[in-house]
């Protein structure tokens, strides 16, 4: 048998909850363990349209179930009134290998996923009293962002920079000022967002970094989501040398995929560079922030295990609400 489930069902199913941040924060634990095994991403380019198609997995060692995504980034969409970011998850059997839910979800699970791994990196990383926070970009995943931001460390003020319509930015601080309570502004620049910040998340498809060693200050903490291909970037480089802490998802991907990747190919950090996984901070194997005024980055690339936990927990909860249909 096999469950499918609709976008709608899924949305009903799943919030961005501390349960969710849990489940990833579990997720990332049993990498650093060990258990889980990760394939490389395969990134299907589609350059005519700025637009990608990522596919990625994640086997858990003890989880009867591992999911298989297949998501799409068109970056062009907007302009025609469409999300940029889509997709579907597959549930598969560990066991068998047989099928056993298709998971509609348009990319809302992925979404959720990639929230709640910013929160695990604020959880650990970010200032235990943060008042402002900064965002670069106002699309999906910058709302996102906020949210699972706002459940491990409620803030007061949101400034967000983006190049987009200012039409998109006043939706954007309408609605994140609406459902967070918090005072929304519009800076000018990147620079004023990172001044006034403790806490920054970039969440851009940039070919260039846009946050430079001059915006950085003590207690600064930015977590870097944007970069999942080779040829993003949201950080100068140089500054990855200059953070007291420099931590990932998963070092092996971030090397090729994320900001280390530009770190390492301009010298400005090496081999011999510490660079923390998520993983690593969670099974208190390495610390993570140690003291207020550290300067502390974290490069999020996005890892299988993240959509194989998201998709199992919903596929559990589908199943004892014998929700979808059955074919």
């Amino acid at each position: 048998m096999i469950r499918i489930l609709s976008e709608t069902e899924i949305k009903q199913l799943a919030k961005l909850d501390l349960d969710v941040i849990a489940a990833i924060e579990s997720g990332f634990s049993k990498l650093a363990e060990g258990n889980a095994t990760v394939p490389p991403i395969m990134m299907i380019p589609v350059p005519e349209k700025d637009g990608e198609v990522d596919i990625k997995s994640a086997f858990i060692k003890g989880i009867p179930n591992l999911a298989v995504k297949v998501a799409s980034g068109f970056f062009e969409n907007p302009k025609i009134g469409l999300p940029s970011q889509s997709g579907q998850m597959l549930v598969i059997s560990a066991e068998t290998g047989f099928l056993q839910a298709v998971l509609l979800d348009n990319g809302y699970l992925t979404q959720i996923r990639t929230g709640a791994a910013g929160a695990v990196a604020a959880k650990y990383l970010a200032p235990e009293v943060v008042e402002n926070v900064g965002v670069i970009g106002t699309g999906v995943q910058a709302r996102f962002q906020m949210e699972a931001l706002f459940l491990v460390r409620p803030f007061k003020t949101i400034r967000i920079f983006s190049r987009y319509s200012e039409e998109a930015k006043d939706a954007y601080a309408e609605e994140m000022s609406a459902k967070l309570g918090v005072n929304v502004i519009k800076c000018d620049s990147v620079a004023e967002v990172v001044k006034e910040s403790s806490v920054v998340v970039t969440t851009t498809p940039s070919r260039e970094g846009f946050i430079t060693k001059e915006m950085l200050h003590p207690g600064l903490h930015i977590t870097a989501m944007g970069s999942d291909t080779e040829e993003k970037q949201e950080l100068h480089p140089e500054i990855l040398g200059m953070a007291d802490g420099l931590f990932c998802d998963l070092h092996s991907q971030s090397e090729r995929l994320g900001e280390l990747r530009s770190g390492y190919e301009s010298g400005s950090i090496s081999t011999a560079t510490t660079v923390t996984e998520l993983g690593e901070i969670i099974n208190k194997v390495k610390p993570g922030r140690t003291d207020k005024d550290q300067i502390t980055i974290c490069d999020l690339t996005g890892v299988g295990v993240q959509d194989t936990m998201i998709a199992v927990k919903l596929y559990d909860t589908a199943e004892e609400k014998d929700l979808g249909i059955k074919i």
